[in-house]
């Protein structure tokens, strides 16, 4: 629902020698409800905790 997607970086390691990685966002897929009707998206768990999407039960 927010777009969310992976964040970059580096790892550093003992030495400092820097390597790319990836921060992937938690998302979860549930049921919700787009514009009145259920589907399956996925959404992050923030938004989930926050309120900001109906879970369709």
């Amino acid at each position: 629902m927010c777009k969310k997607g992976p964040a970059f970086g580096h790892s550093r390691s003992h030495s400092m020698v820097a390597s790319k990685r990836r921060f992937n966002p938690n998302l979860q897929k549930v049921r919700i409800l787009v514009n009145g009707a259920p589907s399956r998206e996925y959404v992050c768990t923030r938004c989930l905790k926050a309120g900001k999407v109906q879970k369709y039960v």
